[in-house]
């Protein structure tokens, strides 16, 4: 009755008063499944490691596991949580070293890509996830793709959000970054400015995107604060000094997809300056059948996307039946 008087009054068209109502019913409708599928916060022992995680959903229902990138941690899919707990099962660790996982000291526990992603699978073998659709993004890409190739019958379908699987995605603020690997003693103070500073973890999120809005500050404030923590910065150098393994990793990761097409939906913000816009069709080239979408975003696409990616995975995650 309200959208009615609403309507009466302001004389806006029926598919204007039509979308509002759509709109008011889609919110309620999320206002109840959040009650009634609430985000747990958990954590777990893993390879002697506590590791947190976020999960949402019915335990039955189909998994989607959620790999983070950097600097973030699981937080960055509490909008996916809330949105897709109705029909899905969705479990997002923090790696160790991130977010509210432990932070092991770097001379004792290799912060490695190949050590991260054997404890994701051991993490994933604590929970009894046996079978799951992975979700990556950024850092996700590397430990996800590493899990898939080593375990290819638990990973059920990908969905890739501004993760690079081939040389040419990375873009041109790499120069820095691989001078590190080539001399890191050289180079070391030089990649934290430009990988780790505040200004830089503005920049991951808003991109090049003219809607500065529509992005919460505190995005990369917090994040900043966590990279501030003692011990951070070698934490993260040591662990990018690795990405190269990555790049020698790419032919794998495409050859690995070229064979066994698996089902994969990519999901690109175009205001993303960390990798290439032209990454997105490189999957397409790998698996002609990827579901491919460049959206109004940047690399974090949650920031600003969260309704619209959810109601692609949903479709994605439709299709899989």
């Amino acid at each position: 009755m309200y959208l009615l008087r609403c309507f009466r009054r302001s004389r806006c068209s029926p598919i204007v008063c039509m979308a509002l109502m759509l709109n008011l019913t889609l919110q309620a409708q999320r206002k109840e499944d959040s009650m009634t599928y609430p985000v747990n916060y958990r954590a777990v022992r893993v390879d002697g490691l506590s590791i947190f995680y976020r999960e949402a959903g019915p335990k039955a229902a189909p998994t989607i596991l959620l790999l983070h990138g950097l600097p973030s941690s699981s937080r960055m899919f509490e909008p996916l949580l809330t949105r897709l707990a109705d029909n899905y099962h969705l479990v997002a660790p923090d790696y160790p070293g991130f977010g509210h996982s432990a932070w092991p000291d770097p001379k004792q526990f290799d912060y490695t890509f190949d050590h991260i992603a054997s404890v994701m699978t051991d993490f994933t073998q604590a929970l009894g996830l046996s079978h799951y659709t992975l979700y990556m993004q950024d850092y996700g890409g590397p430990v996800g793709f590493r899990m898939a190739l080593a375990h290819p019958e638990t990973v059920q379908a990908l969905i890739v959000q501004d993760a690079v699987a081939h040389n040419e995605g990375l873009g041109s603020n790499w120069t820095t970054r691989r001078a590190f690997w080539a001399n890191r003693p050289a180079n070391e103070e030089a990649l934290r400015i430009n990988l780790l500073s505040l200004p830089t973890t503005k920049t991951r999120h808003i991109g090049d995107d003219p809607n500065t809005e529509l992005y919460d500050p505190d995005l990369w404030t917090d994040e900043y604060a966590f990279l501030s923590a003692p011990a951070q910065a070698q934490i993260q150098s040591d662990l990018f000094y690795d990405y190269r393994t990555n790049v020698e990793a790419y032919p794998r990761w495409q050859v690995w997809m070229q064979k066994t097409q698996p089902k994969l939906l990519v999901l690109w913000g175009k205001h993303d300056l960390s990798f290439d816009l032209g990454e997105p069709e490189r999957y397409r080239k790998d698996v002609p059948a990827a579901k491919v979408h460049v959206l109004e975003a940047g690399h974090f696409a949650l920031d600003t996307k969260a309704d619209e990616i959810a109601a692609l995975v949903r479709e994605f995650m439709t299709g899989l039946d």
